[in-house]
């Protein structure tokens, strides 16, 4: 494992936010989802593409909050491009599973 400083890892954006729609993906060359998320007044409406689509319907994840990167540049995936990085953890057969706060917080709220 690679250490980071503090600085470093101040300049990464991680923002609280709430998915508001999701779209198939059928371009994608993994299975995902076009995802709209509200990051609050801030940072605004941001789109990204996610592997969910494993473990999570479009419905499930239809105002669910998530943790995401907002301030990567923006990455071209098929023939949309991706605004944000939503995170989340790999299982053992890579099904992803998203990180999200625990319990309801306000949209663009920065992790610590």
């Amino acid at each position: 494992m690679k250490e980071i400083s503090w600085k470093e890892f101040e300049k990464v954006e991680i923002r609280v936010g709430t998915i508001l729609e999701v779209d198939d993906f059928p371009e994608a060359r993994n299975p995902s989802y076009k995802i709209t998320i509200d990051f609050g007044p801030e940072i605004g409406i941001r789109k990204s593409s996610a592997q969910l689509t494993a473990l999570y319907s479009k419905e499930d994840l239809i105002g669910k909050q998530i943790l995401g990167v907002v301030n990567f540049k923006e990455k071209q995936i098929a023939n949309f491009m991706s605004e944000c990085l939503i995170t989340g953890v790999y299982l053992s057969g890579k099904e992803v599973v998203f990180i999200s706060p625990e319990r309801k917080v306000p949209n663009g709220l920065k992790l610590l």
